[in-house]
């Protein structure tokens, strides 16, 4: 039987009671996208397969869960520095101080990430033991694929106390063929992050291939990891008694390009996103070029500008369809164009709370079945809403910049967690933000 230990306490790791004031704003100007939330906190995870130095480029230092991913690695003996980059595009310095224990603990605010640092603690240690995922609250979002790859991979898994853990048999992980029942984007990272380190070659069947996972990827085999990838077959892994470290650039954050363009969309703006990583994007920017946005590609740029939007359908799914996190700025983009849109998550069905906080501004909508319906054309009015997750919030900010009068975004943490900079940016593209203390 495992021991799981009770989290010590945690100093100064609740969020901040904070409310974002927006007014109906004009994006223009230029800005630079920031590395990926959904690529650095798995790069950072696999940082804890290794004791050689792993440095990350393009780190995005203000983000809140990398913040808290960050102090959980110190936990873990690691030793995190941070310098800044000329314009942002920081650089974090992992390093290992002393190796780390077999479990985190931690009393603060949990991250998804959790299950990652459980997979790679147990694969290096023999040992995984973590507090239970955090992260949005999208329903019934499982970490049974991440029970039962670890349990393929030869480790005992026990859940108690809020905690779960996971240990491996006397030797460490050994190598098996793992079969994922549907493409999961974590369960495919943990995959590889804990058979990088087992014994013998692992076989994922049926993973989840997007640009976070191939940025994970790229960064393990220069750590030295024997990875394979043959679409979305299979993924080989020939496992190794050790890593070495990397220094590795975080891909530019899709979700942040998506959120920047439909923004300059909306509000009949023109502005310019550097580093736009159109390849990843070629699904989501073809619905949103059939419904009226415009944009011109240039050297590593794109250049946005609004005008008319008209309704959309789209069904999320996996890469590379929309993604389910893309949905909630699909539905506001909706909003802004007469006629009636239609939005089905099929990933996470019925997560459309963001819809019924949009409603408090004039949000016109109808769910049937698993169908959000979308009535679009009346202006927006500004009212006191709430951030019920990451991406609601980003919907209802932007939902503040095409709105009459003022936009009060309850819990604008949650935006923060996957946005670095983001007032900063939006400031410099003309959007009318401030942060408030509602503490």
């Amino acid at each position: 039987m495992m021991n799981l230990t009770a989290p010590m306490a945690a100093v100064g790791d609740r969020e901040p009671a904070i409310a974002y004031h927006v007014q109906a704003s004009r994006l223009e100007g230029q800005v630079r996208l920031s590395g990926a939330k959904n690529s650095v906190l798995r790069l950072m995870a696999a940082s804890l397969l290794t004791k050689e130095p792993v440095r990350l480029r393009n780190y995005p230092a203000t983000l809140r869960d990398a913040e808290v991913h960050r102090r959980m690695l110190e936990r873990l003996g690691k030793r995190c520095t941070v310098t800044p980059g000329a314009g942002g595009g920081d650089t974090l310095l992992i390093e290992e101080v002393s190796a780390p224990p077999g479990e985190l603990l931690w009393e603060g605010r949990s991250i998804r990430n959790t299950l990652l640092i459980m997979g790679a603690l147990c694969a290096r240690t023999g040992h995984g033991a973590v507090p239970m995922p955090g992260g949005c609250d999208l329903g019934n979002r499982k970490y049974d694929l991440h029970v039962m790859l670890l349990e393929r991979l030869g480790a005992t898994t026990e859940e108690a106390a809020a905690r779960l853990a996971a240990e491996a048999p006397k030797g460490g992980l050994v190598g098996g063929d793992i079969v994922l029942p549907l493409r999961s984007t974590g369960a495919t990272e943990n995959a590889i992050i804990s058979a990088s380190l087992a014994r013998g070659k692992t076989t994922l069947w049926g993973p989840h291939i997007r640009p976070e996972i191939l940025d994970l990827i790229a960064m393990l085999r220069q750590m030295g990891a024997q990875i394979e990838v043959f679409g979305q077959e299979r993924i080989e892994i020939e496992g190794r008694t050790e890593l070495g470290g990397a220094d590795h650039f975080v891909l530019p954050d899709n979700m942040e390009a998506l959120t920047w363009m439909i923004g300059a969309t909306i509000t009949g703006g023109e502005i310019e996103i550097l580093d736009f990583p159109a390849p990843d994007l070629e699904v989501p920017l073809a619905f949103l070029k059939e419904s009226g946005a415009r944009w011109f590609t240039g050297d590593g740029s794109v250049i946005v500008k609004g005008g008319a939007c008209y309704p959309v359908e789209i069904a999320t799914g996996p890469y590379p369809g929309i993604n389910s996190d893309m949905q909630p700025l699909f539905a506001l983009f909706g909003a802004m164009s007469p006629g009636e849109s239609k939005i089905i998550d099929l990933r996470f069905p019925g997560r459309y709370g963001y819809a019924e906080e949009l409603a408090k501004m004039g949000f016109l909508h109808e769910v049937r079945g698993d169908v959000l319906h979308v009535r679009g054309g009346p202006r927006l009015t500004g009212a006191r809403v709430t951030a019920l997750d990451l991406r609601a919030g980003i919907a209802l900010t932007l939902a503040g910049l095409v709105a009459e009068g003022e936009t009060v975004v309850s819990d604008a943490w949650q935006v923060e967690r996957g946005y670095d900079r983001f007032v900063e940016k939006l400031q410099s593209l003309g959007g009318r933000i401030s942060v408030a203390d509602e503490g």
